[in-house]
């Protein structure tokens, strides 16, 4: 067995070991054992104990790679573990368990990915793994564990519905300068960054940096905003047929509190209209400002 499979092997069976979980009383003297068992792997495993290690698989427990190779009872596992301990030393494994739930007391399903870290500073291993223990004479033994491919967590989902912004605007002021936003997608597309600067006939000002996510705690679109004169604000967003309502909260650079309620309508794949409403300083109401429009520039 090459030893590509047997390092992914480990990858996944590893998982067993490091995790934090919610779970129901009832559950928790379960987890406890299960936690006790991945310890006592990886005692075996850094002893490089293929026998061991192998041992905490039913007899006739199974392996399948994200390649869908396959690795059936004890001694085939075994095998993979010695070769992978003739050929790997010192990796280091890191785990993110994503559930773990009991369908019937002695039956356990784990979820989760992991990496494995080489020492010679290689880019780690990631996976994601399925791993299904069963409890024999009071030992959590893995019955079969299923390995995937690792893809980074990604809320575009629930971002998407602003694809639109993506890209760079304007918005042209005959009394000032001339405002410049540029809207893009960060790696995995988990959040939306954007930039604004002021733009003179001799210079461009920095003016601020947003951020733009997914909060899972209160199923919601947020924005995380940093001025360059130091003030900071938070926004949540929400639909509202084609426009999207953008309620803040700030504070400024001199301590004011200041509170608003932007709507964004996009007219076509060119042009945005804005308007801030409901506006308050420390509870001062002020007036809305005035509908502008905003061009996208040209590619």
């Amino acid at each position: 067995m090459k030893t590509h499979l047997s390092w992914r092997l480990t990858v996944c069976v590893i998982a067993l070991g490091s995790f934090s979980v919610r779970a129901a009383d009832s559950d928790a003297q379960q987890i406890a054992a299960i936690t006790d068992s991945a310890k006592a792997f990886v005692e075996a495993f850094h002893k490089g104990d293929a026998k061991a290690v192998a041992a905490f698989w039913m007899p006739d427990g199974d392996y399948v790679d994200q390649d869908g190779r396959v690795l059936r009872g004890r001694k085939a596992i075994e095998d993979a573990y010695a070769e992978l301990f003739a050929a790997k030393k010192g990796l280091k494994l890191r785990i993110d368990v994503a559930s773990i739930r009991f369908p019937t007391p002695d039956l356990a399903i784990e979820d989760g990915t992991s990496a494995a870290l080489s020492p010679d500073g290689n880019a780690p291993v990631r996976a994601r793994y399925n791993n299904v223990l069963i409890k024999k004479n009071g030992q959590w033994l893995l019955a079969s564990v299923r390995e995937s491919a690792y893809a980074d967590p990604s809320n575009y989902e629930h971002l998407r519905g602003l694809d639109w912004m993506i890209g760079e605007w304007v918005e042209e002021n005959a009394n000032g300068p001339m405002s410049h936003i540029s809207f893009e997608w960060v790696p995995s597309d988990n959040f939306i960054s954007a930039t604004r600067t002021a733009d003179y006939k001799d210079a461009s000002l920095d003016n601020g940096r947003q951020i733009i996510g997914w909060d899972p705690a209160s199923k919601q679109i947020r924005s995380w905003s940093f001025e360059a004169d130091g003030g900071f604000g938070e926004s949540t967003w929400a639909r509202d047929g084609a426009k999207w309502i953008v309620k803040t909260k700030a504070t400024m650079a001199d301590g004011s509190a200041v509170t608003a309620t932007s709507i964004f309508t996009p007219v076509d794949g060119k042009t945005v209209k804005w308007q801030s409403k409901e506006r308050t300083v420390n509870g001062k109401p002020m007036p809305d400002t005035k509908e502008t429009t905003m061009k996208r520039v040209s590619e």
